[in-house]
């Protein structure tokens, strides 16, 4: 980040110290569906939860994991853990999300969201096993 990006100003009438600002994740603009629609949600894991089963998003998605961890996993990326204080993101699209479950058995993991969709579409669109099927040799080797 340079300073031209800032999030910070100067204020000469401040009588306290400045807001404390770091850069948690810089992501080039991916495309973005046309009159994009933006939802935040906070998604709470149980512990063991595996998430959400296989799916795609129409638009871009921006996380910050805000307690434990999760498992993340794109199409064509490997499996990977996410902890508090991180952040992950998906291009949307046509790319399957196959993996965002609870990384603990014994304890809660929390995740905070921000999704770009089609208006009128929903957020989460299911795979089908036969498409899972069809695209295995796109998905990165497991572990």
């Amino acid at each position: 980040m340079t300073t031209d990006h800032a999030h910070h100003l100067e204020n000469p009438d401040a009588t306290t110290p400045p807001p404390k600002i770091e850069m948690i994740s810089s992501v080039p603009a991916p495309p973005m569906p046309t009159d994009a629609e933006a939802m935040t949600i906070l998604v709470t894991l149980p512990p063991g939860c595996e998430g959400a089963p296989p799916h795609r998003h129409t638009g871009p998605a921006f996380g910050y994991v805000v307690k434990g961890a999760i498992v993340f996993e794109l199409e064509g990326e490997p499996e990977r853990v996410v902890k508090a204080g991180e952040a992950f993101w998906e291009p949307g699209g046509d790319v399957i999300h196959y993996q965002d479950g609870n990384h603990f058995a014994d304890a809660e993991s929390q995740f905070v969201v921000t999704m770009f969709g089609e208006p009128g579409r929903p957020m989460l669109i299911p795979v089908s096993a036969e498409e899972l099927e069809e695209r295995k040799g796109r998905r990165a080797p497991r572990p």
